[in-house]
């Protein structure tokens, strides 16, 4: 059952438990004035003992490098705690994004929230973050 955690003109985080990942859905901009609530997003569940997280982008619309600035942000804070993130559903456009940035080699990203959770979470999978393995 999914479960919002925020709600605001320009965005909605909300998020589901899949098979032992916390599927944490951005629905909206991720930019300079939103990023930061699903930062806020994240760090409750953490707060609350969610350690394992699948951020689900298919519904994002926009993203600006502070969207990528939290998701930097948002992996640390994962990593301090042993858990583990991946990324899914991600357009051609955001994907590109990440291509830009040099971010998508350090993070698992998968073309569906389906097959993201598909195994379950193993501990401390981003050991080698932000270095992809290799």
């Amino acid at each position: 059952m999914r479960t919002n955690i925020i709600r605001h003109e320009n965005m909605m985080v909300s998020y589901d438990v899949v098979s032992g990942w916390s599927v944490v859905e951005a629905d909206g901009e991720v930019d300079a004035h939103t990023a930061p609530m699903l930062r806020e997003g994240v760090l409750k569940l953490l707060d609350e003992g969610h350690r394992h997280f699948v951020l689900d982008l298919g519904f994002v619309t926009f993203m600006d490098s502070m969207g990528l600035g939290v998701i930097v942000a948002i992996t640390k804070r994962i990593r301090e705690h042993e858990g583990s993130l991946r990324i899914a559903s991600v357009s051609g456009r955001m994907l590109r994004i990440f291509d830009l940035s040099g971010m998508r080699e350090s993070y698992e990203i998968y073309p569906s929230v389906a097959e993201a959770t598909q195994s379950a979470p193993s501990p401390g999978s981003l050991a080698r973050w932000p270095h992809p393995a290799g």
